[in-house]
């Protein structure tokens, strides 16, 4: 287990008070309506799953409810960086 800081309760929880969310800034498509059905369950089911740094979206399920971002190493599952949405964007994460 780890400690997960919530950016808006501003305290330092347990994660059994967390839920994850998925994979952070997956952009949706444009024009969705034109993607193929395979290009529409690639963005719909396929995440990257890859080994090191990654940003991830978390809710504080029993706190405040609201979601934030958790940039989090999966090797070691040490969180590095927690921001309320709006303070990392996908062009400029840390």
């Amino acid at each position: 287990m780890f400690l997960i800081d919530c950016p808006y309760c501003k305290e330092s929880r347990d994660q059994n008070e967390f839920s994850p969310a998925g994979e952070a800034f997956i952009a949706r498509p444009q024009n969705p309506e034109e993607l193929s059905d395979d290009e529409w369950s690639d963005y719909v089911f396929y995440r990257t799953n890859h080994k090191g740094d990654h940003w991830e979206q978390w809710v504080h399920t029993n706190g405040c409810r609201k979601y934030f971002l958790v940039k989090r190493s999966t090797i070691s599952h040490e969180i590095l960086e927690v921001a309320a949405f709006g303070e990392v964007t996908s062009e400029n994460p840390s």
